[in-house]
């Protein structure tokens, strides 16, 4: 009676067929968000976290962290000048001038060496802005990267207190319209224009990476980090924290002074205080599945018999059941992958049992994801 059956392990550039197929890899998209999800229409930050460090950035979460102990943040958003205007403290003075240490994180990270300041597509005086927005998606979201063409973001457009839902800017990347993306130490660069992808095709408005003044930002993809240009986003979407239209809500950029950036990006992205305005992010996730394939063959003469005390008695070794005399029949109901010294390293389970005989033959199959 056989208990183990060794695999047939042929090289990869051999042609005779091997029983275990390596390093098979598949692209698996998914809703990046809580549980799954596609979209996000509902955006809540932790009063916690804001009171402590919103001056840097702020995590943004699917359900209230206040009332659901499960929830976990989604994305941060953040607020960076290059010589720190917009936030506490000058050079010299106390102050830790988050906005340039957010600034200069970013630019560590995502331009090359050679680079100081962000450049975004387009002409005009807002292609290298002193300050932008940038929203980075959680890692336990992300896993491994954004899926280009598969994102959409809605940002407020207005500041009248009478601002509907109309009143929006569709934000996407413009992937669909460029076969060779900018590569640099961030990964790939697409340009965030206007668009939408609601009708399941990407409806882009490719001008917006060429508008004068400048583009609305940058996507780098395989980190999930948007970059949005300020000025452009000032300009745009009148930056607020509400719809009242005071000119005290857009982006503060005096010297040494805390200027709540953060959260008026956090008030455009939500539509705060908008009639009829439901926030909106949809977004997708891309990862590759590295897959290997076991076949296990179990040919008509191997496997037909059991040492269960079902199958048979333990005095003589007879038959329980008559019948099995020159026709044994077992059920396989699971197999097991064992190492060379015969340790058991994984085991894969049949939906439902599977009869075998002499006269039936099975292989089935072991897939193994990682």
């Amino acid at each position: 009676m056989s208990i183990f059956k060794n695999f047939n392990i042929a090289p990869a550039d051999s042609p005779e067929s091997s029983d275990v197929i390596s390093n098979v890899k598949d692209i698996v998209s998914s809703g990046m968000w809580a549980d799954g999800a596609a979209a996000l229409t509902a955006f809540f930050t932790s009063s916690v976290q804001s009171a402590s460090s919103a001056e840097h950035y702020l995590d943004v979460y699917a359900a209230n962290p206040a009332t659901d102990s499960n929830a976990k943040p989604q994305f941060s958003i953040a607020y960076g000048h290059i010589f720190g205007s917009g936030s506490a403290g000058t050079k010299g003075v106390t102050g830790n001038r988050a906005s340039a240490a957010i600034y200069r994180q970013l630019s560590q990270t995502l331009l090359g060496p050679s680079e100081e300041r962000f450049t975004f597509a387009g002409t005009g005086d807002h292609i290298q802005p002193d300050y932008i927005y940038a929203l980075s998606v959680s890692r336990g979201q992300l896993r491994e990267k954004m899926d280009p063409g598969n994102w959409e973001l809605h940002m407020s457009a207005s500041t009248s207190a009478s601002s509907v839902a109309s009143d929006v800017i569709k934000l996407i990347d413009d992937s669909n319209s460029t076969t060779d993306p900018k590569v640099n130490q961030g990964g790939r660069v697409f340009n965030i224009v206007s668009g939408s992808i609601i009708s399941g095709q990407a409806d882009v408005d490719t001008t917006a990476a060429n508008q004068a003044g400048g583009a609305f930002g940058l996507f780098y993809p395989d980190l999930g980090i948007m970059i949005f240009n300020g000025p452009i986003l000032n300009a745009s979407m009148s930056l607020h924290h509400g719809s009242d239209g005071n000119p005290a809500r857009l982006t503060t950029l005096d010297s040494n002074l805390e200027g709540g950036n953060v959260g008026k990006f956090f008030g455009a992205i939500t539509g705060s205080g908008d009639a009829g305005r439901t926030p909106y992010f949809a977004a997708r996730r891309e990862e590759v599945i590295t897959s290997q394939h076991y076949f296990c063959r179990i040919p008509n003469k191997e496997f037909n018999f059991s040492s269960n005390p079902s199958f048979a008695t333990a005095s003589d070794g007879s038959f329980t059941q008559p019948t099995f005399f020159k026709n044994p029949k077992t059920f396989i109901t699971q197999v097991g992958l064992y190492n060379d010294a015969g340790e058991l390293l994984a085991i894969a389970k049949l939906s439902k049992p599977l009869l075998k005989s002499y006269s039936r033959e099975a292989i089935i199959k072991v897939k193994l994801d990682f």
